[in-house]
């Protein structure tokens, strides 16, 4: 039972990050790009609270304007 409840977790969270994704209007992107953005993305985060609040500060927004 709890490995179905995990497995249905896990898929949930799937969803959730491809409609992010989407979102941002970078579903028709290859994927390799994609992996390579957030390859760079998590590289310059290490270490970098002021990088890490501000793209967060951007993101709080963006779900801000959301209509759903």
């Amino acid at each position: 039972m709890e490995t179905t409840e995990a497995r249905k977790k896990d898929t949930r969270d799937k969803i959730a990050l491809g409609g992010l994704i989407a979102k941002v209007g970078l579903r028709y992107e290859k994927r390799a790009l994609l992996l390579g953005l957030l390859i760079d993305a998590r590289q310059r985060l290490k270490g970098d609270e002021a990088e890490r609040a501000r793209l967060t500060e951007i993101g709080e927004k963006a779900f801000g304007r959301e209509s759903d």
